[in-house]
């Protein structure tokens, strides 16, 4: 299992709309919008690296009102 933060970057007054619809994402466990350099922070989980990427790519970029996203996928050292 992989899983990994979704930075989110979103249009001015967008933040709790996409943090709504992305909360209904299957493989988001957890989604909230946030004050700071992002507007919304996601938690994600997937079976493996390229699933994780389909998922931010082809699922959760599509949501509208999102203008940039930086994934950092948690490690355990």
């Amino acid at each position: 299992m992989v899983q990994a933060y979704v930075l989110i970057q979103t249009e001015v007054g967008k933040a709790g709309d996409v943090a709504r619809e992305i909360s209904g994402i299957d493989g988001v466990t957890l989604a909230e919008d946030v004050t700071g350099p992002y507007d919304v922070i996601v938690r994600a989980e997937a079976r493996n690296v390229d699933e994780l990427g389909r998922l931010v790519v082809a699922k959760i970029q599509a949501v509208d009102g999102i203008t940039r996203t930086l994934t950092c996928p948690i490690v355990h050292i």
